[in-house]
């Protein structure tokens, strides 16, 4: 039967880990299960380093050195003392965010880091929770904007060159064109920005990623991009995402088990059912700005204003609206807060 690709890379470092010598490729060959069914010198090397780089990119530390004193041959092992890890202690909370983090990073040019991070801490013995607790099921679906979008920013940002895009400050705005230097994307609150310089207004703007449409071009050369040395992107994006200042208490209902954003927003302050459901009671500050009602309208039937008045019918307006189809993705009004003036 046939070896697969992971049982020989399994069997290839149980074998460097089990000498103190450099083994040859000839002595490796013969010794690992897989490599045997090679039909050519020619394909046994292809193969082997392939596997070579494999076990590189995993970050195991592959050493090279002659066979033995009296021969020119060159050899290979691990080093045992590089290869181990310190022991990993990891609380719930961080358990979580790992989990959170590689729910996140599952696209398909991002896939592989996450995996081999996870893979790294439980081979440590660290046992991280696929969905603790149902955090990951909370993370809106389009966080971190369209695939597309994501792959060619990012590639802009390594190669330092400009981009352009259509991008629009709320889902109900229209698009606009926009030439941006990138200068890096981070998280916020489970949400992906774009930081960068903005040609067209010529000062430092924030993007969210799910309001950038699909099609990023790149235009001028590569290099031509220079970013700030010690620039706080993360700094950058919480300033112009900070809400305004609190302006009162609302009380909201959400239901059993649904409606984390909100839940985070305030504090429980009792139970209750509406019609038929059971749920929760939640007081939550009221601040400047419609961001408020765009994260409760975005919750559905899970949340439902109790008061003040004019929240609720705010609410009920901009649900009308979606129902109308005058809002184009009635799931990017989930959780959106007040963007300051460096997104505009």
């Amino acid at each position: 039967m046939a070896i697969s690709k992971v049982e020989r890379l399994v069997n290839l470092v149980i074998a460097l880990l089990s000498t103190r010598q450099f083994l040859t490729a000839e002595k490796i060959r013969a010794s690992v299960a897989g490599y045997a069914e090679c039909a050519s010198d020619e394909a046994f090397s292809r193969m082997f380093e392939r596997d070579k780089n494999e076990l590189r990119d995993l970050g195991i530390p592959l050493e090279t050195g002659l066979a033995s004193r009296y021969s020119t041959v060159e050899g290979y092992r691990i080093n045992r003392d590089a290869y181990a890890l310190p022991e990993i202690d990891l609380s719930r909370e961080e358990t979580a965010a790992v989990a959170v983090a590689a729910a996140l990073w599952e696209s398909p040019e991002l896939t592989s880091a996450a995996q081999g991070a996870l893979l790294k801490l439980r081979a440590a013995g660290v046992q991280v929770d696929a969905d603790p607790a149902g955090t990951v099921a909370t993370i809106p679906a389009r966080a971190r904007g369209s695939e597309p979008a994501l792959q060619k920013l990012l590639a802009a940002i390594d190669e330092r060159q400009a981009v352009q895009f259509e991008h629009r400050s709320a889902p109900t705005d229209p698009w606009t064109l926009r030439t941006v230097e990138p200068w890096g994307v981070v998280t916020v609150h489970g949400r992906w920005y774009l930081v960068g310089h903005d040609r067209d207004r010529d000062a430092i703007r924030t993007f969210r990623l799910s309001r950038i449409s699909d099609e990023v071009t790149v235009v001028g050369a590569s290099g031509a991009v220079q970013i700030p040395e010690q620039v706080d992107l993360r700094a950058r994006v919480l300033a112009a995402t900070r809400p305004g200042d609190v302006t009162g208490t609302a009380r909201v209902w959400v239901a059993a088990g649904r409606a984390y954003e909100v839940r985070r927003l305030g504090r429980d302050v009792g139970s209750r059912q509406v019609g038929g459901r059971a749920g929760s009671v939640v007081e939550v500050p009221l601040r400047a700005g419609a961001w408020i009602a765009r994260t409760l309208a975005g919750q559905g039937a899970d949340a439902l204003v109790l008061d003040p008045p004019e929240l609720r019918d705010e609410v009920r307006r901009i649900l009308t609206q979606v129902a109308a189809g005058e809002a184009t993705v009635a799931g990017e009004s989930a959780g959106e807060e007040t963007v300051g003036e460096e997104q505009r």
